[in-house]
């Protein structure tokens, strides 16, 4: 159970990306926001995911393959790892469900993404589900 205090947000996998090769991006700036107020949550689907796509040779022109694996072992480090014990189907894509459900088994009160699959479910229940500029704006007004 987090501290009543403690923040937890989820970050999907294009957010995180966008955070680690565009450091001036909003994506960056949610990240960074997100870190400096809460906790990032991540579950083994979840960095199983960004261990993925960070592997990708197209991504070699931006980063290292070493830069990248020393980005994910912080990324693991600084983020509370989630067990997801219960499992959704709400998604269009149902590869998107695995956000939901981290959100959901560590009480986050934010994902972040810019995937219009899972805006298009905000609000989820108590979860809200932001662009990173919503959330900088939202984080920023006082609401975070």
């Amino acid at each position: 159970m987090p501290e009543s205090s403690e923040l937890r947000f989820v970050f999907d996998t294009n957010v995180v990306i966008s955070a680690l090769l565009l450091r001036r991006s909003v994506s960056r700036q949610a990240f960074d926001r997100a870190i400096s107020i809460g906790k990032l949550l991540i579950s083994h689907a979840t960095v199983a995911e960004l261990n993925q796509v960070l592997s990708k040779q197209k991504f070699r022109k931006y980063i290292t393959r070493e830069e990248s694996v020393e980005f994910l072992n912080a990324f693991v480090q600084n983020s509370i790892m989630v067990e997801v014990t219960r499992y959704i189907s709400i998604c269009r894509d149902p590869r998107d469900d695995k956000f939901i459900e981290l959100a959901i088994a560590g009480q986050a009160k934010y994902i972040v993404t810019g995937d219009k699959d899972l805006l298009n479910l905000h609000p989820f229940g108590e979860l809200a589900i932001l662009t990173p500029r919503q959330f900088l704006e939202f984080s920023i007004a006082g609401a975070g």
